[in-house]
Formats: C-alpha cells, sequence, structure tokens
C-alpha cells in the first residue's frame, strides 16, 4: 500500500506528543507499506524515519486550502493526516483524519507555540461543534487515539463516517527498574502547564510530603514557574527542570519512586504508559481517560485533594507495594506497541480506500464500529 503521510506537524528541534504520534506510526509502517512523508520543512527531517519525503506548504499557510491539487498529483493509495485539519478541495484520494481529543471545547486556551493569527482563529474554532463536523466529515475515515475520544465523539456526533481506533504508545525502552534498587525519594511530572493539567495540587501536595523532591520536567514560562514557586512549600521540594532531553528521562525514571499527573481533562497520557514501560509506578487523577490507559496498574486519587496524593505517594513505602505496583505497570506498557498501533493504522486505510471507492461509485453501506485500542 502506497501511504502518503501528512509529517508536517512533526516539530523540528524536539517531539510534542502529536509530533512522536506521527514519526512513530511511520516509522512502523514503513516496515511493511511504501510511506512517503509530507514536509514543510527540512528540520523536521532530523525527527523523522529516513524515509522518501515531498516538500509542500506549511499546515498554517493560506497555501493549504489548495493542498490537495498537489497531492493529488503524488498518486497515493490513501493519504494519513496526524490531524484533523488538512486541507481536502478537490481530493482524488482516500483520506484518513485524525481527531485526538476534544480537550480544547472545555480548555480553550491554544498552544503558545502557534502564531497570533492562529491562536486567534484556534479560540473561535472550539466555541461550537459545527466546524470541527465539517472538516471530520471531509475524510473518508477518521482516526482517534482512545476509546474516550471515541465515545465523546459519538456523544456530540461530530462526523457520519466511520471511527476507527489507532492508539498511542510508548517509546521502546530497554531498561526495566529493579524492584530491590534503592530509589530516591523523587517525583516526576512530565507535561505541560496549562490550566487544565493541575499542576497546582501536585505542587500543593509538597507541603504534606517532607524529604521528597518533585521535579517539573517540561518547559515552562518565567511567569507559569513564578506562579507555581508561589504555592510551593517554604523548605523547597519543587524542582524546575525546563526540559529535559530523552537520555534524561529515562535516567529520572530510574530513580524516581513515581510519575504523577492530576489533569482534569486528557487526551491520552502517554507518560502514564512510558513511566509504566520502565517499571517506575504511576499516581494519576480518576478520570476516565487514565482509566483507560492506566487500567489497574496505575493509583488514582481525586484530582482536586493534596492529600490524597500525599497518602498515595506514602502507600508505596509499605512493604511490597512499591514492587507490586512496578510489575503491574510493567505488564500493562506490554500490551501496547507501535508496530500494533501501526497495524490499526492499516485496517483504517483499507476502509478509507474501501469507503473511499463506494462514495464516488454510488451509496455508501453502513458505518464501521470503532475498533478497540491495544490494551484498551
Amino acid at each position: 500500500m502506497r501511504i502518503l503521510f501528512d509529517a508536517r506537524f512533526t516539530r523540528t528541534d524536539h517531539h510534542d506528543g502529536i509530533s512522536r504520534y506521527g514519526a512513530s506510526l511511520i516509522a512502523a509502517l514503513a516496515e511493511t507499506d511504501d510511506v512517503v512523508m509530507l514536509i514543510s520543512d527540512r528540520r523536521q527531517l532530523a525527527l523523522l524515519p529516513d524515509v522518501p519525503h515531498v516538500l509542500v506548504n506549511s499546515p498554517l499557510s493560506p497555501a493549504e486550502l489548495f493542498v490537495a491539487r498537489r497531492i493529488n498529483a503524488l498518486e497515493p493509495d490513501v493519504v494519513v493526516c496526524p490531524m484533523q485539519t488538512m486541507g481536502s478541495w478537490g481530493r482524488r484520494y482516500p483520506l484518513v483524519l485524525t481527531l485526538h481529543d476534544l480537550i480544547y471545547y472545555q480548555n480553550p486556551t491554544p498552544p503558545s507555540f502557534l502564531p497570533l493569527p492562529v491562536r486567534l482563529l484556534w479560540r473561535l474554532y472550539h466555541l461550537a461543534y459545527w466546524p470541527q463536523r465539517l472538516l471530520l466529515d471531509r475524510a473518508d475515515v477518521v482516526a482517534t487515539i482512545s476509546d474516550t475520544t471515541a465515545d465523546l465523539m459519538r456523544r456530540h456526533r461530530l462526523t457520519r463516517r466511520p471511527v476507527l481506533l489507532v492508539g498511542n504508545a510508548p517509546q521502546p525502552s530497554e531498561r526495566r527498574r529493579d524492584p530491590d534498587a534503592p530509589r530516591s525519594a523523587s517525583l516526576l511530572y512530565m507535561g505541560s502547564f496549562m490550566p487544565y493539567k493541575n499542576v497546582e495540587t501536585l505542587v500543593r501536595a509538597m507541603a504534606l510530603l517532607p524529604g521528597h523532591t518533585l521535579h517539573l520536567l517540561s518547559r515552562i514560562t518565567p511567569e507559569r514557574r513564578a506562579e507555581l514557586e508561589a504555592l510551593a512549600p517554604a523548605a523547597g521540594g519543587v524542582v524546575f527542570h525546563g526540559g529535559v532531553t530523552d537520555g534524561e528521562y529515562e535516567d529520572l525514571l530510574d530513580d524516581a519512586t513515581a510519575l504523577v499527573t492530576l489533569s482534569r481533562a486528557e487526551g491520552y497520557g502517554l507518560p502514564i504508559i512510558e513511566a509504566m514501560g520502565t517499571g517506575t509506578p504511576v499516581i494519576a487523577s480518576d478520570i476516565p481517560i487514565f482509566r483507560e490507559v492506566g487500567g489497574s496498574a496505575a493509583l488514582f486519587v481525586d484530582p482536586d485533594d493534596p492529600a490524597a496524593v500525599a497518602v498515595a505517594v506514602r502507600s508505596l513505602e509499605e512493604p511490597g507495594r512499591w514492587a507490586e505496583a512496578s510489575r503491574a505497570g510493567l505488564e500493562r506498557a506490554a500490551t501496547y506497541s507501535w508496530s500494533a498501533s501501526a497495524e490499526q493504522l492499516r485496517e483504517a486505510c483499507r476502509h478509507a480506500i474501501a469507503e473511499h471507492g463506494r462514495r464516488r461509485s454510488g451509496p455508501r453501506g453502513p458505518a464501521v464500529p470503532a475498533q478497540r485500542a491495544p490494551g484498551s
């Protein structure tokens, strides 16, 4: 199958969630399929697999309205975009668009790296569901990464197209925690500092955990850092890293008591599986998506209760409890892989090709039910 994969959402200096999702799927697909990438900046190639590519406009450019004309000439069997915003006017090819989550309808603050005009359009776009429906209905198949999002899409009637699951997965790691090895009294948070991430409760919990250190790993603005520092205990216990490399992240996971995330809403929660994959226990807010991703392996808490966080951390000090949580996490993480996700995407591509053919030849058949992601 000749798959044209839209890799223009790949970052140029470091992976974010969407960037890593796309790059990982491309690498897994390319093991068996003829994959060509669309890029908009040659610097993206540093974070992408070594497969053929075509340079086109940025997805944020006005030229995006007409990108289908360029793609038509490439004659792909199917086109896959890891976002839902790809231009499709005049397309003559099967198309799979991806909707990861619906977070920005409840939390409308756009990503800060987007240009100001795009951030303004972002806010307008998320004021109602109908613009989303217009975009998704221009696909042949819509992919999403979780049952939780698929259920929300059905609840809000976001598309008439078949919805199939193409799950997320952690990066392969050769490291595995030794349950008997010494570990520090450190807690890790990996993620952004947007309001719905609820890092405030995590920082407040540190006042109840003397002797423990909270490591906030991601990049943060000076203003946001000052807000969180004002909530930290006077005795310290909170360390701002301002960004870490993959190697540094693994080193910290190797030494930590737990990874902690208290989001009130989330699209997926990849750090949960990343931590479990190394044998590091996870403490997470009790929300549907984290229940889906973490299963029974994570320790779930009320995201608005710092005391509940402290109790969960202290519970890992009970004899045998840390080792039990570590083993459960390893078992859970083993149910996810990029090869399994790539096979889900191949199935979505086959459905898109069939749907595209039906739509061109006459009335379309019944919608395809969502398929479950591995581990769900």
